[in-house]
């Protein structure tokens, strides 16, 4: 079998089980800021080529936008398109979405055995790290919204805060990527261009929803302890993760979201009773896989995006009630959220996709970096024990440039 990975759509089971040794990373490799690079558990996507088309920006639904922009591509002569992208927390503001020239596949990184060979180590640089806000403005907020929830006003919010860092030299992206590649292997990573000369570039745990065929998967998390290098240490934090009440009522108040959401779609939906745990490099989260079996509408039902705007944004990365949670979070940060708490994957004309919760990530230019984190404030939250939290997510990005608090 050639160990180049073929251009594709579409990764075949055929590929899955005997995939080629440097296929996946063959792609990771070849990435090039301009293009667009995602990793599943599912494919790994690098789009080449140059834009066919971009899904326009007005007043129309977006998934009724994407499938017009899908539908013109198939009849200019592309078999099967794809559309690309991320899409903002603000669903009114303009997404980042496009049909690409041409589609690379491979089957996911952690199939690829040279997955496992580390990446280089960045050069040392030396940052300049600006919080927004302070650490101290930040804990503020989240003390002032649990009044505010003790007085009955909403009953969860989630609140960020974000690391501006500038370099010297110009940022090396493509680096970043191997780093957080390889580190999260099974997550969901990317590298997405969201304006000239921008990079929506991270490494997300958590899948918002994604279909193939009839069958629909969620994966709501909820609930997070930052990871500890002792492992005894580790084992216990996870295991106090799980016994959590404060942590378990957060993770069921997203997954009856979740829940709520899909019913309308399918004919049957799993939910878990509780919740299990995942881990990343450096957090521990409680999740629940959500499964169901899509109810025909037409040829094919909801498409994957619908699905996923139907769901976005959910109590985990906004708060509940929505509308109160939104407008808590415009009055306590200091920045536009952009992209993050947005939505990142693809989608095909038949309607099956991955979308993907944006979290852990940063948008980068020539020589800056903003990172983001946040943390889910419900009435029993402790406001130094959130601001750590957003700290230990801030760690994923930060060991992929080699930078410290």
């Amino acid at each position: 079998m050639s160990t180049a990975p073929e251009v594709a759509t579409h990764v075949t089971t055929a590929e899955q089980a005997h995939p080629a040794v440097g296929a996946a990373t063959a792609l990771l490799d070849a990435y090039r800021p301009g293009e667009r690079f995602l990793a599943t558990p599912t494919r790994t996507l690098l789009t080449e080529g140059g834009v066919r088309a971009h899904v326009p920006h007005d007043d129309r639904p977006l998934p009724l936008r994407v499938a017009t922009t899908l539908a013109d591509a198939r009849r200019t002569g592309s078999a099967k398109p794809y559309v690309v992208g991320a899409i903002p927390f603000d669903h009114t503001a303009p997404a980042a979405l496009a049909v690409p020239e041409a589609v690379r596949t491979a089957p996911p990184l952690t199939a690829d055995p040279l997955i496992a060979l580390p990446a280089e180590t960045p050069d040392a640089t030396d940052w300049r790290i600006r919080p927004v806000p302070a650490p101290e403005e930040y804990g503020a907020g989240v003390a002032a919204a649990v009044e505010r929830m003790w007085r009955g006003d909403f009953s969860k919010v989630v609140l960020a805060r974000t690391l501006e860092l500038t370099a010297p030299a110009p940022l090396d992206i493509p680096l970043m990527l191997q780093r957080l590649a390889r580190r999260d292997p099974s997550g969901y990573t990317f590298a997405l261009p969201t304006a000239p000369g921008r990079t929506l570039i991270g490494a997300s745990p958590e899948l918002l929803v994604s279909r193939r065929g009839h069958q629909v998967v969620a994966n709501p998390l909820a609930g997070s302890t930052p990871r500890s290098d002792d492992l005894a240490e580790d084992v216990r934090r996870a295991a106090a993760l799980l016994e959590s009440a404060k942590d378990l009522h957060e993770h069921a108040v997203v997954v009856d979201a979740v829940h709520q959401a899909l019913a309308s779609f399918c004919t049957d939906l799993t939910v878990p009773a509780r919740p299990t745990l995942i881990r990343t490099a450096t957090m521990w989260h409680l999740s629940t896989t959500v499964t169901g079996t899509l109810a025909a509408s037409g040829a094919s039902g909801a498409s994957a995006l619908e699905l996923a705007c139907a769901l976005h944004p959910t109590p985990a990365v906004c708060g509940t009630p929505t509308a109160t949670a939104r407008e808590v979070i415009r009055e306590t940060e200091p920045f536009d959220r952009g992209f993050f708490t947005g939505m990142i994957g693809w989608g095909d004309a038949n309607g099956d996709g991955e979308w993907v919760v944006t979290i852990r990530c940063a948008e980068a230019e020539e020589r800056s970096l903003r990172l983001y984190a946040g943390a889910g404030v419900v009435a029993a939250s402790d406001p130094a024990a959130e601001t750590a939290e957003t700290g230990a997510k801030f760690r994923t990005f930060l060991n992929a440039v080699g930078a410290e608090l």
